[in-house]
């Protein structure tokens, strides 16, 4: 059996100690019941405890509140909502309004999400930071255990930075050598944006060299799960060869495509073969208000008989549309609205939500009044990653969570980034044959049936690519096209828009079109050359010399 790694309530008490280590000598003489003593804070196992803490921050929760949907490990507001794939959902404009502003480009340094985002991405900056820093001072701790866990929390730093600059772009950097609040207050601009790249895979270089192939507790990085994120750093810098050479090894390894799409979004089958790196989610297992759940994602519940009716994170019909495929089972690339009686690839409704389909194994057809405001974000709902309401992981009374890990990569994945990387080399029939195993797995998936079990429950079409791609442009259509199936609502989309360098063209033709759908759409506007990154949270800059935080453009 394997362990995975959780938060737990002892380690509020004790990241508390870590955060007081930071601010004043005055504080490092009062030990409060149940807490640590500041003399016993290198031992061997409280040392783990922070290694344990820094853990702790990857599902966004770090304050214990229960507004970590406003900084989502999942990314569901700052990658999906932001982008073509989903609408914000919800009551209306005015419920999260702050994530309406999002999501028409109105986004202001103030906003709660930019700053819970970044403040979540910063705590597990300086609690991995801390806890190098008890390792280095801890005597009794196991040597070679000690470099391994120096490993995962360069990992670990790695993982917080790499969020950081895809969202923020130009970031303050600090390492274990900050020792007090103000190592914490530093410029922005220190560091260029090469530079910041640079020292993200040093962190992750590191990792690899040190980290075992297998870990025994689920959750902790592996030598693959380095790789793979070293992959993940060249591919966002464009350094294609560096790209597709670290992915080799992560093919390579043990880890595969599991058989059927519908089964890899079980939370049974959590840290599967295709789970290369995960935040790990628990219900029922003794924390206090199920914060070990899937805290960030509470929102998503969709509606209806089984679940609450916050309806948050609500695809797009543009997002439906992408589904649609020819009679060759190869996408259709219309943004005419899905009918009844078009083929449409058998993903579709494994990951939305239709009126007239099974929803989950719950014996009954979705429907649109399921939807909390049907008038103005429409019929659809999430499904891939919600969690049946009969099913022992899913929390059926508030904060309506469940143990489904959110998966940071997949093998699934990383096999769409190594045909990207092969078409920008020049290798058209690799990455065909890549894009193709990842059509094959969907089109050899036990499809959605209806309900009594008698027939596929809608008319699904899905084939391989059989033609060899003519040029660049057309395979670069077809990896980028595969990415935004395979993926959708697991908060990519907007990133990889961002860095294809495509998020002006596709979200602005998305909105025009997106605007005559969705009248709550109607003052959205991209703004090139701003609206790639979120600003600086103001009370970051306010909370520093005046001058040393430069502001992101355009804000």
């Amino acid at each position: 059996m394997k362990f995975k790694i959780y938060f737990t309530k002892i380690m509020v008490a004790f990241t508390a100690i870590l955060s007081i280590t930071s601010c004043s000598d005055d504080y490092l003489n009062e030990v409060t019941y149940g807490e640590v003593s500041p003399s016993e804070m290198s031992t061997p196992e409280n040392v783990e405890l922070a290694i344990i803490s820094a853990y702790s921050v990857l599902n966004g929760q770090f304050d214990d509140a229960s507004n970590a949907y406003n900084s989502p490990a999942s990314n569901w507001s700052f990658g999906d909502v932001v982008s073509d794939d989903a609408y914000k959902g919800g009551g209306g404009t005015g419920d999260q309004n702050n994530i309406h502003q999002m999501e028409i480009f109105n986004t202001l340094p103030t906003t709660i999400d930019v700053e819970r985002k970044w403040m979540a991405l910063y705590e597990g900056v300086k609690r991995t930071n801390e806890a190098m820093r008890l390792l280095d001072a801890s005597e009794g701790f196991d040597d070679d255990l000690k470099t391994q866990r120096i490993a995962e929390l360069q990992f670990l730093r790695g993982h917080f930075y790499f969020e950081l600059k895809k969202i923020y772009n130009h970031i303050p950097y600090i390492d274990e050598t900050a020792e007090t609040v103000n190592d914490y207050a530093k410029s922005n601009t220190e560091f260029t944006s090469d530079e910041l790249w640079e020292k993200i895979e040093s962190d992750f270089q590191a990792a690899y060299n040190v980290l075992p192939t297998t870990q025994s507790e689920a959750g902790r990085p592996t030598r693959i799960a380095a790789k793979a994120y070293l992959a993940k750093t060249y591919l966002f810098q464009e350094k294609w060869q560096l790209a597709f050479d670290a992915t080799t090894e992560v093919v390579n390894s043990s880890y595969g495509l599991m058989d059927d799409f519908q089964e890899l979004f079980l939370p049974e089958n959590d840290n599967n073969k295709e789970i290369i790196f995960a935040v790990q989610h628990s219900v029922n297992d003794g924390q206090a208000d199920n914060y070990n759940g899937s805290i960030g994602d509470r929102l998503l519940a969709p509606g209806g008989p089984f679940y609450s009716q916050y309806g948050f994170h609500r695809p797009s019909q543009n997002l439906v549309n992408a589904f649609k495929v020819t009679a060759e089972g190869v996408p259709a690339n219309s943004n005419e609205n899905l009918t009844d009686t078009d083929l449409v690839d058998p993903r579709l409704d494994v990951t939305i939500g239709r009126p007239g389909i099974p929803y989950k194994d719950l014996g009954i057809l979705y429907d649109s009044s399921w939807a909390r405001d049907l008038a103005t974000y429409g019929e659809f709902s999430p499904k891939k990653r919600i969690v049946s309401a009969n099913s022992a992981y899913f929390v059926t009374v508030w904060p309506y969570v469940s143990a489904l890990d959110y998966y940071i990569i997949r093998y699934g994945e990383v096999l769409l980034w190594r045909a990207e990387a092969a078409v920008e080399i020049g290798q058209l029939e690799e990455a065909r044959t890549l894009v193709n195993q990842i059509r094959d797995r969907a089109k050899n998936s036990i499809y959605v049936q209806t309900l009594d079990g008698s027939n596929d429950a809608a008319n699904y079409k899905i084939d391989l690519y059989a033609n060899v791609w003519s040029n660049q442009d057309e395979a670069r259509d077809a990896v980028r096209l595969e990415s935004r199936l395979e993926l959708a609502l697991e908060g990519h989309r907007f990133f990889n828009l961002v860095r294809w360098g495509e998020a002006n063209n596709v979200i602005s033709d998305y909105l025009q079109v997106e605007k005559t759908r969705r009248t709550h759409l109607s003052n959205a506007a991209f703004q090139n050359g701003k609206n790639e990154y979120w600003p600086i949270p103001q009370a970051y800059i306010d909370g520093v010399e005046d001058g040393l935080v430069t502001q992101n453009a355009g804000y």
